[in-house]
């Protein structure tokens, strides 16, 4: 996987995720007779092809509790794709009667406001920790180590564009700024962490016309002010927008990029 650019990384995520990127799964015993990339009908059936939030990783007996954007999908050939919480990642995944294990997993290396470098290591750590058990029940997934280490996730269905609360995940806010589309009104309304907005929208062919911003005029500390003014560079111009599951990229058209997930 190629990795992303690390300007501006800290030499704590950067220490902690270098070795996350050419980071191998080992393969577990049984695994073999499945074959790379083969696929056991009872593990899978009920795993692949479904979007799994993480919830929580706990490891040792302490649990962490994982940021909304923390993710990840197995396709039915065991293309593995995901998130970490900042981090993007990707793996081959192999499964075994109700075992699978994660193959060949690399991470890009950016650094993000909110997400603790822990957090992510812990993940990566145990989701690579070889021969995983596979249990579900009703929209709950776990994967369980050898070790007793586990990690929680739930299946979500694809959220619209319409109607979703979609939190802004960076630029940073704390979760405090967030954005709706209106199909009938053909509007945008929510915060920008500290103001509330509200605009035009136009949706069509994979971009958004974003008319003038009408805004709330409270001073916010300096931070959220900053990040307003980010937000506030969406509007009045077009946007690109990709929607991928519960997860938004708007990008403006000087380049800037602004992430949001849907809010539960």
């Amino acid at each position: 996987m190629k990795t992303l650019g690390t300007l501006g990384m800290d030499k704590q995520r950067l220490a902690a995720l270098a070795a996350l990127t050419l980071l191998p799964l080992a393969v577990a015993c049984g695994s073999e007779d499945a074959g790379s990339g083969s696929v056991g009908a009872g593990a899978s059936a009920s795993v692949t092809g479904a979007h799994w939030a993480v919830d929580e990783v706990t490891v040792d007996g302490k649990k962490s509790a994982a940021p909304s954007s923390a993710w990840l999908r197995i396709a039915d050939g065991g293309e593995v794709k995901g998130n970490l919480g900042c981090n993007n990642f990707g793996a081959d995944a192999v499964f075994a009667d109700s075992h699978v294990t994660f193959d060949q997993m690399q991470a890009t290396e950016m650094a993000c406001e909110g997400v603790p470098v822990n957090f992510e290591q812990t993940l990566a750590r145990t989701l690579s920790d070889g021969d995983l058990t596979t249990e579900v029940e009703g929209d709950k997934l776990t994967l369980t180590t050898a070790d007793g280490d586990r990690v929680a996730l739930t299946k979500q269905e694809a959220a619209p564009l319409y109607g979703t609360k979609w939190t802004v995940t960076s630029p940073d806010t704390g979760g405090k700024a967030h954005l709706t589309f209106d199909e009938k009104t053909k509007m945008v309304s929510g915060s920008l962490g500290c103001n509330k907005v509200r605009a035009t929208a136009t949706v069509s062919d994979g971009r958004i016309t974003l008319g003038t911003a009408s805004t709330t005029r409270m001073m916010c500390d300096t931070s959220l002010m900053n990040t307003e003014k980010t937000l506030l560079g969406l509007f009045d111009g077009t946007v690109k927008y990709e929607l991928d599951h519960r997860n938004l990229t708007l990008t403006s058209e000087n380049g800037e990029h602004v992430n949001a997930a849907a809010a539960e």
